[in-house]
């Protein structure tokens, strides 16, 4: 019984301990997921720190429950309130030291700074800190300068990657990494992009197969119609009246008859299948000629191509009034019949120049450039100059006569030394001896006038002057004459006679061919008399009083050979024909008459146009046989070289002058040409001489 009693003292005893284990806290086993889960909740105000490390870090030492307590309500309350104080203190701190260490006045790094809490207590340490922030300032250089490299470098190849057909990204593909160069593509814009481009290449190639397609039908309907061609004939009908041969000029004067021409295709005009518009040429002018039915169905007519020649039978017909198209001579010629004479090849002129053609390329291919309509009429006004210039001379009783053009000694360069006209002379041989290329023909026409008067020529001269201007030519046609018996006043009036009657000619209602002057050239009208008078020392002054100077800055004097450059500036300011008389002596060729009042000067003169310059050169000539004697010796010339030009002052001298007038400046005044290539057939200048 006694064993039994303590055996329930020992069980009591046993379920009391077991209560109080179970209410002082029995002992938990946790998981390492328990640990991490408390550690980083905002519930668990136990810190890192609490946590003993055991092997792998995760046991627990607990604090007691008062523990607890006590770190709750200090998180509630003062804790809360001294964070944000020293959350505000902080970020104050934060600015001040981050403008310090801004500033160049700052030498304290940021390495400078002890920690104090939150690391922003500045422990200035100043007998390194100048050297540091000088070592900071090299290598922040340097640091900059390869960070910049490396940034060009990217972005010049993201600009590649870019730029090329072949990558699919943008530049709005790119991702700002620091610099904003590394690329971070979208491959579903790409995508867009690629099946964008691709359609477009399909469209492309769809498109050329289809022109293909087109021009392969083209081809062969065309290789159908030319063969169906091949089959039709045609031929004169002989009832129709006998044509007469006529040339376009002269069409007006046929009119209802049938007429037989003869010329070159200019332009060409298909109407349908059944009508054909032919433009002809025949150098005398234009006319427009129709085909119709058969005549323009034939291989001949639908292989036709411009510059081809051609022969055309029919009628000239009037146009009807109020016809809605025009014609050259408001009149075409109404074929019967037609033959093809010789083709050209397909394009004609085009075939070797267009529009893009450089001078050089036009200049090498001059003889298709002047079937031009433009270049044609130019030449065409050069003829008419020319032969209204020949009837001036005839009409005021002048002799034509055709001096030579081969020289035999060179010092006649000395008679022309001037900077105006160059002083070399063209050498060539004349059965194994030296020769020359005549500058002018003076000489020869001043031996004439003692037997046949007042005299002219129409000549070519060369000048071997290097000149690269757009009034110069090595050949130019020289319009030269001389008079016997004349004063210097008498030659300034000649000079003024020859422009404005052959100005006159030009614009008389009864020369037809006249108005070609004004198609080209609308605003021509003829100077008045008495042209403009200065003399050189007027022109000298006129150049300083309106600042006209060297190339070397000074201006020009007396003792100065005025340019041509200057002397356009002046006479396109005054816009008039000036007559520029009495140059000094030393400007001009020596056998010039010095003047009465003055030996310094001479009798000599040069007329100059607007938009030109000079065109034209004249004198009075030293007619005393001991002066020119003594001229030659001066110029260091063999006076027995010239026996037959002194010969002249021994043999019955008189006073006489004469004037050189140059038909291609002359033409580029009355035309308003910029060029003087445009006034000749085929222009000789510097390193050219061909076609």
């Amino acid at each position: 019984m006694a064993m039994i009693k303590i055996a329930m003292i020992g069980a009591s005893v046993t379920f009391a301990g077991i209560s109080v284990w179970w209410f002082l806290g029995k002992p938990r086993i946790f998981q390492a997921s328990d640990y991490g889960q408390q550690a980083n909740t905002s519930e668990q105000f136990d810190e890192k720190r609490d946590v003993d490390s055991k092997a792998d870090g995760f046991e627990y030492t607990p604090k007691p429950k008062s523990a607890l307590k006590r770190a709750q309500a200090k998180t509630t309350a003062a804790a809360a309130v001294k964070n944000q104080d020293e959350e505000k203190e902080k970020q104050e701190r934060r600015a001040i030291i981050s403008r310090q260490a801004n500033t160049l006045e700052k030498f304290y790094e940021k390495g400078d700074v002890d920690s104090k809490a939150d690391g922003l207590e500045y422990t200035p340490k100043p007998k390194s800190a100048l050297k540091r922030a000088q070592a900071k300032t090299t290598a922040a250089a340097v640091k900059n300068q390869d960070e910049e490299k490396e940034k060009q470098e990217r972005r010049a190849i993201i600009s590649g990657q870019a730029n090329t057909s072949e990558k699919f990204y943008e530049k709005g593909d790119v991702d700002s990494k620091a610099d904003g160069f590394e690329y971070t593509p979208k491959p579903k814009s790409a995508l867009k992009r690629a099946q964008k481009l691709e359609k477009l290449k399909e469209a492309k190639k769809t498109a050329q197969a289809k022109n293909q397609d087109k021009e392969k039908e083209k081809q062969e309907r065309r290789a159908k119609k030319i063969e169906e061609a091949r089959r039709i004939k045609i031929s004169e009908d002989k009832t129709l009246p006998t044509a007469k041969v006529i040339k376009i000029k002269d069409s007006t004067e046929h009119r209802e008859r049938r007429v037989k021409i003869q010329g070159w295709v200019h332009h060409l005009r298909r109407e349908g299948k059944k009508l054909l518009f032919i433009q002809l040429r025949d150098g005398t002018g234009y006319l427009q000629c129709v085909l119709t039915n058969l005549l323009s169905s034939t291989y001949e007519a639908i292989t036709l191509t411009t510059e081809s020649s051609v022969t055309l039978f029919g009628k000239v017909m009037e146009l009807p009034p109020g016809s809605h198209h025009k014609a050259p001579g408001d009149h075409e010629l109404i074929v019967d019949y037609w033959e093809l004479i010789c083709g050209a090849p397909s394009g004609g002129t085009y075939y070797i120049l267009d529009k893009k053609s450089n001078v050089d390329f036009q200049l090498d291919n001059r003889h298709i450039v002047i079937r031009g309509t433009n270049t044609s009429k130019n030449l065409k006004a050069a003829s008419l100059v020319t032969q209204l210039i020949r009837e001036h001379h005839l009409d005021r009783g002048y002799m034509e006569v055709h001096p030579p053009c081969i020289v035999q000694t060179k010092t006649e360069s000395s008679l022309f030394d001037s900077n105006k006209i160059g002083s070399s002379l063209f050498e060539l041989q004349y059965y194994g001896k030296k020769a020359y290329l005549t500058q002018s023909s003076q000489l020869y026409l001043e031996s004439v006038i003692a037997a046949l008067g007042d005299v002219f020529c129409i000549q070519k001269s060369f000048r071997a002057g290097k000149f690269r201007t757009s009034y110069h030519l090595s050949e130019f046609t020289h319009i030269e004459a001389e008079f016997p018996f004349i004063t210097f006043k008498n030659l300034l009036e000649k000079i003024e006679d020859l422009v404005v009657s052959v100005c006159d000619r030009i614009t008389n209602p009864n020369n037809p061919l006249g108005q070609l002057v004004f198609e080209i050239n609308p605003d021509f009208r003829t100077p008045r008399r008495p042209f403009k008078r200065m003399s050189y020392t007027e022109v000298i002054q006129y150049l300083k009083d309106n600042n006209i100077k060297k190339i070397n800055g000074t201006f020009y004097t007396l003792e100065d050979d005025i340019p041509e450059s200057a002397e356009r500036t002046m006479i396109n300011k005054i816009n008039e024909p000036i007559l520029v008389c009495r140059f000094p002596k030393g400007v001009k060729p020596f056998y010039t008459k010095k003047c009465s009042d003055d030996p310094q000067l001479t009798e000599s003169v040069d007329l100059l146009m607007p938009g030109v310059g000079e065109i034209l050169g004249a004198s009075m000539r030293i007619d005393n046989y001991d002066e020119l004697i003594k001229a030659f010796i001066e110029k260091e010339i063999e006076p027995s070289t010239y026996y037959w030009y002194s010969d002249q002052r021994k043999f019955g001298s008189c006073a006489h002058g004469g004037y050189g007038l140059g038909l291609e400046r002359f033409l580029m005044w009355i035309l308003n040409l910029d060029q003087i290539c445009d006034a000749c057939l085929y222009p000789r200048i510097l390193d050219r001489y061909k076609p």
